[in-house]
């Protein structure tokens, strides 16, 4: 498999948690109150996020250096805090990331993808 091909394919997967955030607001409510307030919610985001930093670390340098225009070193460290420190984890800033980030995340990887195809 090339490189571009296995890179490809992990925006894809990048893509689907992604998706799994957005449905897991559908689901709970799109709502700071309700998020700060269940932790089922809020574990069922942060699995997502830490999914998505894991695979960002298994992106190619090539790749990433080719594709600045997204902060692949921060959402790396992003999946570490919430691996490693997750009762440090901040709700606030948790929804923001989810609310703000993850559909840009989300767009940039399917515009990578369809330029590709």
């Amino acid at each position: 498999m090339k490189p571009l091909d296995r890179d490809l394919r992990i925006l894809r997967h990048m893509v689907t948690y992604c998706e799994q955030i957005e449905q897991t607001i559908t689901r709970f409510g799109d709502s700071e109150e309700i998020f700060s307030s269940d932790p089922i919610y809020r574990n069922a985001v942060a699995l997502c996020i830490l999914q998505i930093g894991e695979l960002v670390g298994t992106l190619s340098d090539d790749f990433k250096s080719a594709y600045p225009a997204i902060p692949w070193r921060q959402i790396k460290a992003m999946r570490n805090i919430v691996a490693h420190r997750y009762g440090t984890v901040d709700a606030e800033t948790t929804w923001e990331i989810i609310k703000n980030d993850i559909p840009v995340l989300k767009k940039y990887c399917l515009t990578v993808i369809d330029s590709q195809a």
